[in-house]
């Protein structure tokens, strides 16, 4: 938004802007903020930075936890859900002399240090990616865990469980929701409100619409743009939202799988590369108009499909969405047009400027920053190795992979069923990420021992199913 301190001031000082928020993100990609008077904004904190303890942020220890934040005024925006607030993120530095140095744990680094490698092999100089962001709105959620106690409870007027307590009679059937219109789509006017806040803060929205879970589901997709900003646009995106359903008074969630046999949420990236200006991955005469740059790119990917699980779906829920019957993938291959595939090639981006894939399996509890950095790598992986997904058997599948027999099933290789099988993946599968040094080898074993840690508390816990199943035994 503000190229120099002076302009960043002048718009302060226009605008009734009385305090600086500051938004840091920490290891699982949820942000942290703290709050200051205009005032401070000068040279100084755009040499020094502000001061923090970075010890509480999930990362690896490091000999010293004192961390410096550097702001970035170009993400400033002025914040819709507090008054004379403008925020903005930026860069997380390591203190020391005779010069500070960045954080290279830090999700933001991580994801400027991915490109930069990029342009080091000269592959590209410039990665454009597109999420898609599906999330449910209920109208009350609670939930509860005790030893003698395990609760929850979801309202949602629209959803198909409600047709015996819901006031018009309007609700929308099982897995019938896509595209549903007034009035069934009760929430159109929160989607409206909330892109709406969403072209305000800077993020382009190319649409949205009800999406097929009956409960409540939405899609909000945005316009691409270069992978660094869109990791930050990813984690506005994700605040509106939240902080938009507040204001009406629901509760918004990006979980994987909240609702029993409806569909899941995903987080679909779309993804291109230019060089100088010139798309990498067009070539006319190839499979659905892919380069070979493309088709190794899609290689790599494939190949540390399972281990880019343990970063992209992150959640010991995201695999409760990934399961066959709810349009989310399973099998690891890739084809032109097929959603049942991990990797789909759209058929309706023709244009050389708009020929890419989309990468379906992420959802939205990952870490954007870490996500976007680790597809890049596993893609540049590809492309220097020169892996063939054909050569190697993943397709394309211009098939559905679900009505597959039994057989035919075993023969292609699956992504992961759990997060631990995941985790196992990264363990053995993570010398792409360490490559150029954009991913640290501590920041890898610390992710893999967080995700451990929450794994082994959450299988300890009898479940309300499982009581349904064992209790008479």
């Amino acid at each position: 938004m503000f190229k120099t301190i002076d302009e960043a001031r002048k718009f302060c000082i226009e605008n009734d802007i009385d305090m600086l928020d500051f938004k840091m993100t920490d290891l699982n990609g949820q942000w942290r903020h703290i709050t200051l008077p205009m005032e401070r904004l000068d040279e100084d904190m755009m040499t020094y930075g502000i001061g923090f303890d970075g010890s509480n942020y999930g990362y690896a220890p490091v000999e010293n936890s004192d961390m410096v934040f550097i702001p970035d005024l170009s993400t400033a925006a002025v914040d819709p859900f507090s008054e004379g607030v403008l925020s903005m993120t930026g860069d997380v530095m390591i203190i020391e002399l005779p010069h500070n140095r960045p954080f290279d744990q830090y999700p933001r680094n991580v994801a400027k240090r991915a490109v930069e490698y990029m342009r080091d092999t000269g592959v590209a100089d410039k990665m454009i990616i597109g999420p898609e962001f599906e999330f449910h709105i209920f109208d009350k959620v609670s939930f509860r865990t005790q030893p003698n106690s395990s609760v929850l409870n979801i309202e949602c007027d629209e959803a198909y469980w409600s047709t015996a307590s819901g006031d018009t009679g309007h609700q929308i059937p099982l897995k019938a929701g896509y595209h549903a219109d007034l009035p069934h789509d009760v929430n159109y006017e929160l989607r409206n409100e909330m892109c709406r806040l969403l072209e305000q803060w800077g993020v382009k929205v190319k649409y949205h619409h009800h999406e097929v879970g009956s409960p409540a589901q939405e899609e909000i997709e945005t316009e691409m743009g270069e992978m660094t900003e869109m990791a930050d646009k990813t984690m506005i995106v994700k605040y509106i939202i939240r902080n938009t359903a507040e204001l009406f008074g629901k509760s918004a969630t990006f979980m994987p799988k909240p609702v029993l046999d409806e569909a899941g949420n995903g987080m679909h990236v779309h993804m291109l590369l230019f060089k100088d200006g010139k798309p990498v991955f067009y070539d006319p005469n190839n499979y659905a108009q892919l380069s070979e740059t493309a088709m190794y790119f899609m290689g790599g990917l494939l190949k540390h499909a399972a281990s880019l699980c343990a970063i992209t779906n992150p959640s010991t829920n995201s695999f409760k969405r990934l399961v066959p019957g709810f349009e989310a993938p399973v099998t690891i291959g890739y084809a032109m047009a097929n959603r049942s595939a991990v990797i789909r090639i759209p058929a309706y981006a023709k244009s050389p400027e708009k020929k890419r894939f989309e990468l379906r399996n992420p959802d939205a509890t990952c870490n954007p920053y870490y996500a976007y950095a680790a597809i890049l790598m596993a893609g540049l992986d590809g492309i220097k190795n020169k892996i063939d997904p054909h050569a190697n058997g993943w397709g394309p599948y211009d098939f559905n992979l679900f009505d597959l027999s039994e057989d035919e099933k075993a023969k292609i290789a699956g992504l992961p069923r759990s997060l631990d099988d995941a985790l196992d993946a990264l363990e053995n599968d993570h010398e792409y990420l360490l490559a150029g040094g954009v991913f640290p080898e501590r920041l890898i074993k610390v992710w893999i021992q967080n995700k451990r840690k929450q794994l082994a508390k959450l299988n300890r816990i009898p479940t309300a199913a499982e009581f349904e199943a064992y209790y008479s035994l």
